[in-house]
């Protein structure tokens, strides 16, 4: 006998595995030209892997911060991302390079135009409605993990 589950049963359990999963995340606060979000924080090759895969909401002001070893250009693309994101990639000074927007469930790269340290995603326009682009300086970074592998 089949068990034939409904797409509502499959969407909330979906949401509620991806909710769990993220609250083990470590979080850092940043500010950004006098604008404060909460990242967490992928310090991991499978956090960084995964990212915001499979997840559908953000809430305002909050993102994630994928840190890395070494200064080195980067690039992301969204298969299995369903929120529309900008992605800003930052130096090792704390700088941004250069920032993003990205289309949900596409597998477009979107590289980083230097040697990146760090890349934060946050929903897509949310640095530009700050007015927040290249050169800005990104505080708190030396607050969030190292990288662990």
């Amino acid at each position: 006998m089949a068990i034939r589950l409904s797409p509502a049963f499959v969407f909330f359990a979906l949401f509620a595995a991806t909710a769990a999963r993220a609250a083990g995340l470590p979080t850092v606060e940043l500010g950004i030209e006098g604008h404060r979000l909460v990242a967490e924080v992928a310090a991991t090759e499978a956090t960084r892997t995964t990212g915001l895969m499979n997840r559908f909401s953000l809430q305002p002001d909050h993102g994630m911060l994928f840190v890395f070893k070494e200064p080195r250009r980067q690039a992301f693309w969204m298969k299995n991302t369903y929120v529309p994101l900008s992605i800003a990639f930052i130096d090792g000074d704390g700088l941004i390079i250069n920032i993003e927007d990205m289309v949900p469930l596409t597998e477009n790269t979107h590289p980083s135009r230097g040697p990146a340290l760090y890349a934060l995603e946050m929903k897509k326009g949310w640095f530009a409605e700050r007015n927040i682009g290249p050169r800005a300086r990104v505080d708190g970074l030396e607050k969030a993990p190292r990288v662990i592998e």
